[in-house]
């Protein structure tokens, strides 16, 4: 007589609860992104130290367990939105280099300069929180807004086009020093036009980073 298989066991794994859609990790970054909308319109609009927890909660409906299941306070929220300024735009500026590499250095220079103005001003909030915001807020931010010159003087010093008599750490302070001032070009420029990034002004930056690259990498030639 053949015997027969036992029944395969039930799964008794419980079913992920979805709600509008979405299982429990989904609603949980949906959250994280509301939160984090909120703060950029916040922290834009009336400045970090005038935008507190609970007004981020509210803009964002969420409730505050919400905002402490994803951020310890609001200095780690700031940090969480300055992170996910930079990585848009190291990525925009990454692609444009990548795109421009074979265009002649002016032409190249110019394109990775729009790129960076652009991936801060068509959305005038992201210049005043990353460059408006920054400073003061407390060390685990500048330690975080230190890492982001370093990435751009190291990505400026890889664009160089020209070898001079500059070892590699020369080359990178260089590289830094000049990133420091085009910082504060961008910072100054927000200062004054407050109101946001109109096209003409938008170009008129561009056009002043341009101009002042221009200008190291005339000294930088001098070197040689």
């Amino acid at each position: 007589m053949t015997r027969s298989k036992p029944a395969a066991a039930p799964d008794r794994t419980p079913a992920r609860r979805r709600i509008r859609g979405l299982d429990a990790d989904e609603r949980s970054a949906q959250r994280r992104r509301q939160l984090l909308a909120a703060a950029t319109e916040l922290f834009a609009r009336q400045s970090y130290s005038g935008t507190s927890i609970e007004q981020i909660c509210q803009a964002a409906y969420v409730g505050t367990k919400g905002f402490y299941d994803h951020f310890d306070s609001k200095e780690a929220c700031y940090t969480a939105l300055l992170e996910q300024i930079t990585a848009g735009i190291q990525q925009r500026v990454g692609e444009v280099a990548a795109e421009t590499a074979g265009l002649a250095w002016p032409e190249r220079k110019r394109a990775v300069m729009a790129a960076f103005v652009h991936a801060i001003a068509d959305d005038p909030r992201l210049a005043k929180v990353t460059f408006g915001e920054a400073g003061g807020i407390s060390p685990a931010v500048e330690r975080q807004r230190r890492s982001n010159r370093r990435w751009s003087a190291a990505f400026l010093n890889q664009l160089w086009p020209e070898q001079v008599s500059l070892d590699e750490r020369q080359s990178l302070a260089l590289s830094l020093a000049t990133i420091g001032g085009m910082f504060e070009l961008v910072a100054d420029w927000l200062h004054h036009h407050d109101d946001g990034g109109a096209p003409d002004v938008v170009e008129t930056l561009v056009e002043d980073l341009t101009r002042f690259v221009t200008v190291v990498e005339m000294g930088r030639r001098a070197l040689e």
